[in-house]
């Protein structure tokens, strides 16, 4: 290929993801040389494996998981995305990939594409409430286990803490 017709790095990806998935893309946003894709939850892991396994693209870092409550956005259902980073170190491309869940729908678990997930999604699922589906050890990470509620929802009393959080006066 010469260089007018070869691919950027951007087009490569959404390329092959396209011929191996097809409508399973969903929503695709290119800002500043930030690719973002939409994906449906039963398509996280299949899509997954195959940008982490395919040698041209080989993403194969998993900088990290978050979450994101859209709960007073004008387009707030579903309610949740659960948002992964992705990183190739041998092409030095990025690229993200979002999923849409209502309250309480569980997301598939990416531990056993990138084993950093665990951690990051044991974050989300302490500070959000999302549930990972397959997910080897989900417990909250950050809150103590008798915590009440998770503290990163919009809906969280902020004013409010628990009795033994309190100090006594001096």
């Amino acid at each position: 290929m010469n260089e007018a017709t070869e691919p950027t790095a951007e087009g490569l990806v959404l390329q092959r993801l396209r011929e191996r998935f097809g409508d399973a893309v969903g929503t695709i946003k290119i800002w500043r040389h930030e690719t973002t894709i939409v994906l449906a939850t039963p398509d996280l892991v299949p899509v997954c494996l195959y940008l982490r396994d395919d040698s041209d693209l080989a993403f194969d870092f998993l900088s990290s998981v978050t979450g994101v409550d859209r709960w007073n956005l004008p387009d707030n259902s579903p309610r949740f995305e659960v948002v992964y980073h992705l990183y190739s170190i041998r092409f030095k491309r990025r690229l993200r990939l979002k999923v849409r869940v209502h309250e309480g729908e569980a997301v598939p678990s990416v531990t056993g594409v990138w084993e950093s997930a665990n951690w990051h999604e044991r974050e989300v699922f302490d500070l959000f409430g999302v549930p990972f589906e397959g997910h080897p050890d989900l417990r909250r990470i950050l809150m103590p286990d008798d915590w009440e509620g998770h503290p990163l929802r919009k809906d969280y009393p902020v004013q409010a803490s628990p009795k033994w959080w309190e100090e006594e006066p001096a």
